[in-house]
């Protein structure tokens, strides 16, 4: 009767990991993501106030406002000589702003300068509170533009409560800025409404973030803790 060599295991190598349920997912560390915020909001937030308030103190009305359309033409030329892409957002907000100041060098207000993105901001909220009831929250679609998430995860039902909540926690957020920035555009001056008014919007939106990641992280503890099925 013929021997038929076995493979004999190596009990010395460990076993294997168990495999990862399909709806885990891990998230960047903070610190990585805050880096790749930081710049971004220096450039869309704080530089845009400090060059207008700059502008309007040392040329006038006229002069800060072609100073803000400056500089949003300024970072899109930026982008082409670098050889970067811009983006269809950035266009579409330069043309904003464009018209934006226009209006306002026609009217000779300041006011219709900041009115309409306060509107804007008004709009957002809606749109987000919207979301909710029609159970595709605003939150969710914002999140995996910024970091891609499998869809195994996003179907989880704990993920779905959270992004729906998260949506309502944004949409409260942006009416309340919405209504700190109209009540200061009518009744400050617009050198208290550009720094008053950016450093509470900007507080505001610091807090919200934080529960945001926070909120994330315990929903992640969470989802990756359950076993796979």
């Amino acid at each position: 009767m013929p021997v038929i060599d076995r493979p004999v295991a190596d009990l010395s190598d460990p076993p294997a990991p168990p495999a990862a349920p399909a709806h885990a997912f891990e998230l960047p560390r903070l610190t990585s993501m805050l880096w790749h915020a930081l710049p971004r909001f220096v450039e869309g937030v704080i530089a845009p106030v400090a060059v207008f308030y700059a502008a309007f103190v040392l040329l006038g009305l006229n002069g800060a406002l072609v100073a803000a359309v400056t500089w949003v033409y300024g970072g899109i030329g930026w982008r082409l000589y670098r050889g970067h892409g811009v983006p269809g957002m950035l266009l579409l907000a330069a043309l904003g702003v464009t018209v934006r100041a226009v209006l306002a060098a026609v009217t000779g207000s300041p006011v219709v300068y900041f009115l309409q993105p306060t509107l804007g901001t008004l709009l957002v909220s809606m749109t987000f509170l919207a979301s909710v009831p029609m159970r595709r929250p605003l939150a969710q679609k914002i999140a995996t533009d910024m970091v891609p998430m499998p869809e195994a995860f996003l179907r989880h039902e704990r993920v779905h409560r959270f992004f729906l909540r998260i949506s309502l926690l944004w949409s409260l957020v942006f009416l309340v800025n919405a209504t700190i920035s109209l009540w200061m555009l009518f009744h400050e001056s617009i050198g208290t409404y550009l720094w008053v008014r950016t450093g509470l919007v900007a507080a505001l939106g610091a807090a919200a973030a934080t529960v945001s990641v926070l909120g994330f992280r315990r929903c992640l503890r969470h989802v990756n803790a359950e076993p796979a099925t």
